[in-house]
């Protein structure tokens, strides 16, 4: 179940069945899911010159070139497929969708084709972004798709669409037909498993893969019933990348570093491509520390080395030899600067003291130390407000039911420390988003003194250090259901049921997944034998992606009913 390779297939095939020189059009959604896994130079390799937008009206005619188009089947699309149809740039045309085309398309895309250039209409299934071969977005940024409606229980139309087209686009990808489990208390999840399951149902022909002994489960999450992991500081490479400065399809912008050298304004970072990236991406800050260094060791011994040319023997070597220098030299070049902002912008925003604190909230119960360890920091002007309303946030889930009303006087610390009502008001939203009434499991282990202590354990085996310490709820119900122990009663199969232990799983997280979950994916597919999961989500958040998607859809939501604004505190 590698979903890179799925995608990168689809690719090869529509690249590879057309013969000779092409152009390949994409739309606004397709681009992000070619680049992410292909690069200019293979497709380059198979003859793809030009890869252009098909909303670009300004192309150069040149109808002596084959034209690929990969696109996403909407109503704009189409549109903007019609015009180009009607006056085409190009001699022959290869259509190829990222999903189900509707009859009534095909007809419509026939009619206007009265140039006769349209050669093949096909449908490839990559409809999402496979950023790990077991990872996966579909990238509904909240500039293009809010995800809730009028409350935090129902869905933006639009959005449930795509969501459902994406998901049935990973299945069909990997080739599977699952049993659906989903969240009860979540509406969301029930109302999106129903609805793949309709269509899955509906679509009979294509989901007619081989049966296997054991069905693969499709399990749908809700980010609410975990809103701690997005707000915790990260310190894995991918993961800390992603918290300080953002990766956006695979590439991280630094223009705004100070004294960035011209060509690393904008870094690419690519698992396939850059096998330095691949083997670190999960390490700790302390250790890619140390393999930094030693891949600019290794830069500099070859540089020593080739300025010691002696024959026309070496200088054949040291030739043969550049082009692997040259591109080692400027992947050093490129994680050096990385991992230096990283290092600045943790000394400048206080970061070790602060990420102390969330893994104590996340991780353990101490009331009274934690209160005194967040006054401290908030009366902190080193620290960014952005961190104090992360730690706040922190502690008021889990101290939301303490009798003290310590978040009262917490905010009233906030407001006395300059931090604007604007992020203030966050404490209430999440309160009301994802509190202990709206969660479905037991998030902090608070239900007994044997979970409390569990819970502790937990927190202290194979510890890394005192930063990496928390491991997301998700850990806790992928133990479960992989050992065959998942309550339906809280996890119900949506159709079906099995007491088979999964082999295959394919997990969609609504509201958006974590590098940090990502991470633990990898390692369980790494250290579990037997077992393949494949983790997605609506998008891949950082603290700051969650909390705007919070605040965004709370400043919509009407002000009673489910949406209110005005949560309580403190309850008993």
């Amino acid at each position: 179940m590698d979903i890179v390779k799925a995608v990168q297939n689809y690719i090869n095939k529509m690249v590879n069945e057309v013969p000779g020189i092409k152009v390949l059009l994409l739309d606004a959604e397709t681009t992000p899911i070619i680049s992410n896994v292909m690069t200019q130079s293979s497709l380059l390799s198979h003859e793809t010159y030009l890869v252009d937008r098909i909303d670009n009206r300004n192309r150069d005619r040149m109808r002596h070139l084959k034209c690929i188009c990969f696109l996403r089947p909407t109503n704009e699309t189409i549109q903007l497929l019609v015009e180009e149809l009607r006056d085409p740039s190009y001699g022959d045309y290869y259509l190829y969708f990222s999903n189900t085309l509707k009859p009534s398309l095909i007809e419509r895309l026939a009619e206007v084709d009265e140039h006769e250039v349209v050669r093949e209409v096909q449908e490839y299934f990559a409809d999402y972004c496979a950023i790990n071969p077991d990872f996966f977005s579909l990238n509904l940024s909240l500039q293009q798709h809010r995800l809730y409606d009028d409350s935090q229980n129902k869905w933006d139309s639009k959005t449930f669409r795509r969501v459902v087209e994406g998901v049935l686009a990973v299945l069909l990808s990997l080739k599977k037909k699952p049993l659906i489990r989903y969240e009860k208390m979540s509406v969301m999840a029930k109302q999106l498993a129903t609805e793949v399951l309709y269509n899955i149902q509906s679509e009979g022909q294509l989901f007619d893969f081989r049966r296997t002994d054991t069905p693969p489960i499709l399990l749908i999450l809700d980010r609410r019933n975990d809103p701690v992991t997005p707000l915790l500081s990260q310190w894995t490479y991918q993961a800390m990348v992603h918290e300080l400065l953002g990766i956006h399809n695979g590439r991280v912008d630094l223009s705004d570093v100070p004294d960035i050298r011209p060509e690393l304004k904008e870094i690419v970072l690519s698992r396939d491509q850059d096998p330095f990236y691949k083997k670190n991406m999960y390490l700790n800050l302390g250790d890619l520390g140390a393999n930094i260094k030693s891949h600019v060791e290794e830069y500099q011994a070859k540089t020593k080395s080739s300025m010691n040319i002696e024959s026309i023997g070496d200088m054949k070597r040291f030739l043969e030899g550049y082009p692997e220098f040259r591109k080692l030299s400027g992947n050093v070049g490129k994680h050096v600067a990385l991992v230096s902002e990283l290092s600045r912008l943790v000394e400048k925003e206080n970061l070790l003291e602060v990420s102390e604190l969330e893994q104590s909230l996340a991780c353990y119960e101490q009331h009274n130390n934690d209160l005194k360890s967040l006054q401290k920091l908030i009366a902190n002007p080193k620290v960014s407000d952005d961190s104090k309303i992360r730690l706040t946030l922190l502690y008021s889930l889990r101290y939301e039911k303490s009798p003290n009303n310590d978040i009262f006087s917490l905010i009233d610390l906030l407001r006395h420390h300059g931090v604007s009502e604007h992020k203030i008001s966050l404490i209430g939203s999440m309160l009301t988003f994802a509190g202990s009434d709206q969660r479905q499991d037991d998030l902090f282990s608070n239900e007994s003194l044997l979970s409390k202590g569990r819970n502790v354990f937990k927190g202290l085996k194979g510890v890394e250090n005192v930063y990496t310490q928390h491991s997301p709820h998700l850990s806790q119900t992928l133990e479960f259901l992989i050992k065959g122990k998942l309550k339906e009663t809280s996890y119900p199969f949506i159709d079906g049921s099995t007491k088979d232990r999964p082999q295959d799983i394919i997990i969609l997280m609504v509201g958006g997944v974590t590098y940090e979950e990502a991470r633990y994916i990898a390692q369980l597919n790494e250290s579990t034998a037997g077992v393949r999961i494949v983790l997605g989500g609506t998008t891949v958040h950082n603290s700051n992606s969650f909390l705007n998607e919070i605040q965004d859809a709370f400043y919509r939501f009407p002000s009673d009913g489910t949406g209110t604004k005005t949560p309580k505190f403190g309850k008993s």
